[in-house]
């Protein structure tokens, strides 16, 4: 039961990481646009929901858990189907966890980088003003 319970954990670092990969990094941001504009503009229900999957990580994260539940042969408290469908559903909510908490840690870093970027704006100022007031100073 550990031991399933360390490959539960584990085996959700990668079906986040692919997951999160083609639902918002740059590298597939062509191909998602595409299928985004097909989920919205496809004539056919099935068409806009199957290019709907490659813009949502929670939709595309079963998918790739059952990738990894076939090449891993991965089962969690059964050791038959229910093991399967059990373990599916834990790595995908383990995954989306994942997903959520980096989703959280990118936008604190992309907080502090305007902050930053902010106060360097200020220090710049005041660096021109007291440069300003330095040059008044000389010439009185």
């Amino acid at each position: 039961m550990t031991l399933q319970i360390i490959w539960l954990f584990l085996l959700a670092i990668p079906v986040a990481a692919i997951s999160w990969t083609v639902t918002h990094e740059e590298i597939f941001r062509e191909p998602r646009e595409y299928c985004l504009r097909q989920s919205e503009n496809n004539s056919r229900l099935l068409w806009r929901k199957f290019f709907f999957l490659f813009t949502c990580e929670f939709c595309f994260s079963y998918y790739v858990t059952a990738f990894f539940l076939i090449i891993t042969r991965y089962k969690l408290l059964y050791q038959d189907w229910r093991g399967y469908l059990i373990g599916g559903f834990a790595l995908v909510w383990i995954a989306n966890q994942y997903m959520s908490l980096y989703a959280h840690i990118r936008l604190d870093i992309r907080k502090e980088r305007v902050e930053i970027k902010h106060v360097e704006q200020k220090v710049e100022e005041q660096k021109q003003r007291n440069g300003d007031n330095d040059e008044i100073r000389k010439a009185a």
